[in-house]
């Protein structure tokens, strides 16, 4: 059996580089910690570079994978999370330019879910993975949005950064300009919205794009105002407003709703 890398090697001392995003943006590599995680990874071709694991964790890998074999102070030293399990993969970014997602015309996304400036990573996690669980087709990052490859955002979508497309994009108004040029119609959620989301029906049967602000500060007036309609979530109780992911889970399953009473169940 091969002798498990030390945390002292110096391989996985650079690799070790890539827990800060300046790093990860420049070599356009990340670490995905844990089996769901890594599993995601590998089922993306040409995603996954290496993937380390510890003499437990060998068992979390699929058959026929290779593994590079460390100590558990190495793993350790490789994973995020307060009790490591024992497998993690060096992988090559997955992200795609929102222009690859509406170039085709027949391929163009139905349902996308837009984060705009919006920090948790947890938060970003979770709509990325409702997203996923609602068939929605894509996911955009807007503006300063919290790094998709951040441990925190991909523990949250539990596997599902690797299953629907994510793309990255600076300029958030760019984003709604070209989602609405490709035929999708922008909702911005809004408290204020001239559209209850129980009445939004009819909004939601065609091509649709939600665009999801900040969580302390929501959407910027000027974002909201490049939106085609702004919908509310009516609050029943005293709540003074519904969490992000929340928020984005209403939304999103709406949509979904909507779509399959018009063009019927997706596969």
């Amino acid at each position: 059996m091969n002798v498990p890398l030390s945390a002292g090697n110096a391989r996985l001392k650079d690799i070790r580089k890539l827990s800060r995003r300046s790093e990860r943006s420049e070599r356009r590599l990340f670490l995905a910690d844990g089996p769901k995680a890594v599993a995601g990874a590998l089922g993306v071709p040409g995603c996954v570079v290496e993937v380390f694991a510890s003499a437990a964790g060998t068992a979390l890998v699929p058959a026929g994978v290779a593994v590079t074999l460390v100590d558990d102070r190495a793993l350790a030293s490789l994973s995020d999370s307060v009790t490591p399990a024992g497998v993690v993969a060096l992988c090559r970014f997955v992200d795609r330019p929102l222009a690859h997602l509406l170039e085709v015309p027949a391929d163009r996304p139905r349902l996308v879910a837009v984060c705009a400036d919006v920090r948790d990573p947890g938060n970003a996690g979770t709509v990325v993975r409702t997203a996923d669980a609602a068939g929605a087709d894509a996911v955009v990052l807007a503006g300063q949005s919290v790094d998709l490859y951040n441990p925190k955002t991909l523990r949250a979508a539990v596997g599902s950064a690797f299953h629907l497309p994510v793309a990255v994009e600076p300029d958030p108004a760019h984003v709604v300009r070209a989602l609405q040029a490709a035929g999708l119609t922008v909702l911005a959620t809004a408290a204020d919205g001239e559209v209850s989301l129980h009445d939004a029906g009819d909004l939601l049967a065609g091509p649709t794009a939600w665009l999801f602000g900040n969580e302390a500060h929501g959407l910027p007036d000027d974002l909201a105002a490049l939106a085609d309609h702004r919908v509310r979530i009516p609050i029943h109780g005293r709540a003074e407003s519904l969490n992000l992911a929340t928020a984005a889970a209403l939304c999103l399953y709406e949509s979904a709703r909507a779509s399959s009473r018009s063009t019927g169940p997706r596969p």
